[in-house]
């Protein structure tokens, strides 16, 4: 079973337009809704692929009753730490061109009490976990030693944990020693506080973030590919992609399949990136079921192209 732990979950609109032009009325030629959040995503794809997930995430409101009904439908079994406020509600804007447009609602304010009882979920879920996947933003009330605390926790439970968040939660996890974190390129960048121009720019960071702390690093890089680093070696990835349609969530499926195929060595790796290379082919955040993967699109060598530069380098 996967565990998932998601603080700052959301419900999701996506709107499909033809163009994005500012001050003017734009018609959408497609819509979705779709429960929102990190963890909520690495859920709803391990749940794709037939796997049992349980999902810890604090909901209050209408919206919040309406992501925990999406996912029941889902077949996602939900544990619900209820909270005052109401659930964020986001929006996405998709245009033909693969550009994507998101406005983020910052989200529900937890009370202390509130926070203990997220912790105690997660602690009582937790028991038949094979991994725990905590992902994303803190929402406010949580201090950035929030997931270090859990990661802590989890760890004194004989627990494995995946991390995906950035900033100082990132920072303050790392000295916890998660058994990995999945930065993207510009979250990678931040965390060594230096651009990253090249594949091997991005090697160099991840062993970096590895001596901060991070047992293993898998790295996205966009339509790039992606990096594992860790103890064992070091290897890059990369997949044949037809169309872009929506970027939404591939992260969150990647680290999905890494999970999926028990989340270390190549094998794991070749999984993330089938799973994060079906993804943006599917409108939205839909997250891909195993009929949308192409395992022989995907490449994996230990032949690292490190000169290889970066179709979105970072600033």
């Amino acid at each position: 079973m996967i565990l998932t732990v998601t603080p700052n979950p959301s419900l999701d609109r996506t709107y499909e337009v033809p163009a994005l032009e500012r001050g003017e009325v734009v018609r959408a030629t497609g819509e979705r809704m779709d429960p929102g959040g990190k963890g909520v995503n690495v859920s709803r794809a391990v749940a794709a692929a037939g796997r049992r997930t349980v999902a810890v995430l604090p909901l209050g409101g209408a919206p919040g009753a309406l992501v925990a009904a999406l996912l029941d439908a889902q077949g996602i079994e939900v544990a619900p730490v209820p909270v005052a406020g109401a659930t964020r509600s986001n929006i996405a804007l998709a245009e033909p061109d693969g550009v994507l447009t998101k406005i983020n609602a910052p989200g529900p304010e937890l009370s202390a009490q509130e926070q203990e009882l997220l912790l105690d979920t997660v602690r009582a879920q937790s028991r038949e976990a094979d991994w725990i996947a905590c992902c994303g933003s803190l929402p406010r009330g949580l201090a950035p030693s929030w997931y270090a605390d859990l990661v802590t926790r989890a760890h004194a439970a004989g627990a494995r944990i995946a991390l995906d968040t950035s900033g100082r939660a990132l920072s303050e996890a790392l000295r916890a020693r998660p058994d990995v974190v999945k930065p993207n390129a510009e979250e990678l960048s931040a965390a060594v506080a230096r651009p990253l121009a090249t594949v091997g720019d991005a090697l160099q960071a991840a062993e970096e973030v590895r001596a901060l702390g991070a047992r293993a690093v898998l790295a996205s890089l966009g339509a790039d590919g992606q990096l594992l680093v860790s103890e064992a070696g070091a290897w890059f990835g990369s997949a044949r992609v037809s169309a872009v349609r929506s970027n939404v969530g591939a992260g969150d499926a990647s680290l999905a399949g890494f999970l999926i195929a028990g989340g270390t060595g190549p094998e794991a790796l070749a999984s993330a990136v089938a799973h994060g290379a079906a993804a943006v082919t599917l409108p939205g955040s839909v997250m891909p079921a195993p009929a949308d993967l192409d395992p022989a699109a995907v490449t994996v060598t230990a032949d690292i192209p490190l000169d290889r530069v970066l179709t979105e380098p970072t600033p």
